[in-house]
């Protein structure tokens, strides 16, 4: 989030100062918000000042919003807090984080089948983000050299995507000067399709962007069905276009839940992926992974060899120096869950998932646009010809006030008039806690039978805004 300095001069003292409760037992002057204090305080003074502001953050655990991880074991706790202070990119310093690091890339390397003959790479970053970023590049290059050797201008690039991507996709077009060719939805179509991929294909194009597992339905892009028309539109044209996989969320999912899916390395033209293991890998934020079939994928020119600390190092990030304990943190995972263990709680939250959207649609007024059968997210909107006297943003209001953080939001381009509701099950979201969940729903629901209609129920009314 981009922040913006305050005029102080137009703030009140208040407004200016935080006063804390405990100020009168250990704190005789208030303390500047926006400017650094004039002294020193004790630690613990600083911690609860700290600490109390946090109180009015969510509580992590009913924030059905996020895909992030927000749970993990004390063991893994300890081991993060115990290396803190590694600078990863300090490879001659800290060489088992490195070596860690390593092993980590090659267990996400055969989880998503590269080629036994190839040799693929890749490194850890801040997030899936980054890892799109990495990718994308590496696709511009590449594409740059195809363009060259047949003598073709190399000045006006794009790539296909849909509407439903990550919002670093957009980011990274316009960093890198690249069109985005945005497929939009239709009414129950709400991912790609590959019809609408070679629609928008030319010599000019870098490269597809495929999601497993869209931030709006949690549904997987059909990568397989994108893979085999790029692969007869390729050979007719003589383009060698690449899909890059934004496996964000279901790079561990489809693993272990629908290990017979193809949508990885098994495919000929993807030729990377990122995953984010603060996500359904199970680390604290913030860690993601950029993943290449072969190294031939990742041009040469990109990779910076650095004599840092007295080693020569090779890398490709747009961060520098960051903590080594995240990627400490997700090798833990590896070693501590196994195949299995991943399987055990992916299928878990699934079942969790579907079994909440399941009771949530006979409800009454609800209807699943998805219902958590890809990764074990789910979006549900009110039903067609329904005139409720509530809105999906007055119910996300209403379960606000019980702790549920569950976003309401209208869909993307050409589909704008439909509003859902949004859950992302996590580990640590149990059946327990959706049966709580669908009991201050139906309490929510019996509140609004009594109210009058709503200002955004009106405007459904008038076929304005579909809620």
């Amino acid at each position: 989030m981009l922040h913006h300095r305050h005029d102080l001069s137009k703030m009140n003292e208040e407004e200016r100062m935080i006063s804390p409760t405990f100020g009168s037992r250990e704190l005789r002057e208030p303390v500047p918000r926006y400017k650094l204090p004039p002294g020193e305080m004790r630690a613990r003074s600083a911690y609860q000042i700290v600490h109390d502001e946090l109180m009015l953050d969510g509580n992590a655990r009913l924030n059905l919003a996020t895909f992030v991880t927000t749970w993990m074991e004390p063991e893994a706790r300890q081991l993060m807090s115990e290396t803190f202070d590694k600078n990863m990119i300090d490879k001659d310093e800290y060489p088992q984080t490195a070596e860690i690091e390593m092993r980590c890339v090659n267990i996400l390397s055969h989880l998503f089948h590269a080629p036994e003959a190839g040799q693929a790479c890749g490194c850890s970053t801040t997030g899936s983000s980054e890892a799109a970023m990495l990718g994308g590049m590496a696709f511009k290059w590449k594409w740059k050299e195809r363009m060259r050797a047949r003598g073709k201008p190399t000045d006006r690039p794009n790539m296909v995507m849909g509407v439903d991507v990550q919002v670093c996709w957009e980011k990274f077009c316009r960093y890198w000067e690249i069109e985005p060719r945005l497929i939009p939805m239709e009414k129950g179509r709400y991912c790609i399709n590959a019809d609408e991929v070679i629609k928008r294909c030319d010599e000019n194009t870098i490269g597809v962007v495929a999601i497993m597992g869209t931030t709006f339905t949690g549904e997987y892009e059909p990568v397989k069905e994108i893979n085999d028309a790029l692969d007869k539109y390729n050979a007719k044209t003589g383009y060698a276009i690449p899909i890059h996989v934004d496996g964000a969320s279901g790079g561990f999912i489809a693993p272990f839940l629908q290990p017979k899916l193809d949508w990885d390395f098994r495919l000929k033209w993807v030729k990377s992926i990122n995953v984010s293991g603060h996500k359904y890998g199970l680390v604290y934020p913030g860690v993601g992974w950029a993943i290449w079939r072969d190294t031939a994928e990742l041009p040469d020119d990109l990779v910076f060899k650095v004599n840092y600390l007295g080693g020569d190092m090779p890398t490709f990030a747009l961060n520098f120096s960051r903590p080594g304990n995240q990627i400490v943190a997700q090798y833990y995972n590896f070693l501590r869950l196994g195949h299995d263990g991943y399987r055990r709680i992916q299928q878990a939250c699934q079942e969790v998932a579907t079994y909440l959207s399941g009771k949530l649609e006979k409800m009454g007024p609800f209807e699943c646009v998805t219902r958590g059968t890809d990764i074990p997210v789910f979006a549900f909107k009110l039903k067609d010809g329904a005139q409720p006297n509530f809105s999906v943003f007055d119910l996300s209001e209403m379960l606000r006030h019980r702790g549920w953080l569950v976003p309401a939001y209208t869909m993307p381009e050409n589909c704008t008039d439909l509003a859902v509701l949004r859950i992302v099950v996590k580990e640590g979201f149990s059946r327990d806690m959706a049966n709580l969940l669908l009991e201050d729903v139906g309490r929510a629901l019996k509140h609004f039978e009594g109210q009058g209609v709503s200002r955004v129920a009106k405007k459904s009314s008038t076929g304005k805004v579909r809620c």
